[in-house]
């Protein structure tokens, strides 16, 4: 296999991680019932403590740590030695900008996600006769983000696979006028 084992288990490793954090912060949305005080006097919104900061906090760092795994070992494919010419060097390209454009859509639904999750789980109080209205996070936040970092996962792979596979054994030859010593 071309370039690094370990650098490529890196990857694997942080992005499945990553993943599985999401799922798991897709599962452990809070929940919310309605109490009133020991008055009767407001009714608020009571939550279940949530794992989702957790989660999705550490998710959301393992996916970084993932796409600059990626990014440091291959020199973010535009610095460092030339690559060789071919179809290889054509899907790393593409496979480049596929994982990044994945990387950030799966950062800001996780993000966002978070961001809902903890707006959503302080206490309201309402003086009024309506109850209050006690929102949680949709799955979908959370889940497109967990979906997001799968494809991360596997286009930023396939794009170190293909990069080193294009870096294998290529050298600049100079150019030279093509005289040969006697």
């Amino acid at each position: 296999m071309a370039g690094s084992t370990a650098v490529l288990a890196a990857i694997l490793v942080a992005d499945l991680a990553a993943f599985g954090l999401a799922i798991g912060a897709v599962q452990s949305r809070p929940s919310a019932r309605l109490e009133t005080d020991e008055r009767k006097d407001w009714t608020y919104c009571a939550y279940r403590p949530d794992a989702v900061t957790a989660l999705g906090g550490v998710a959301l760092a393992l996916l970084l740590v993932g796409q600059a795994v990626a990014a440091f070992a291959s020199r973010c494919f535009c610095c460092g030695a030339a690559l060789r010419p071919g179809g290889a060097r054509a899907c790393a390209l593409v496979l480049f900008l596929s994982s990044w454009v994945t990387f950030i859509i799966a950062e800001a639904c996780l993000l966002a996600g978070l961001v809902q999750s903890a707006y959503h789980t302080g206490y309201r109080t309402v003086f009024f006769e309506n109850p209050p209205d006690c929102a949680t996070v949709r799955k979908g936040t959370l889940g497109a983000g967990a979906a997001f970092a799968l494809f991360t996962c596997v286009l930023t792979s396939a794009y170190y696979y293909f990069f080193s596979k294009a870096r294998v054994n290529f050298h600049r030859r100079e150019a030279t006028i093509g005289m040969t010593p006697l």
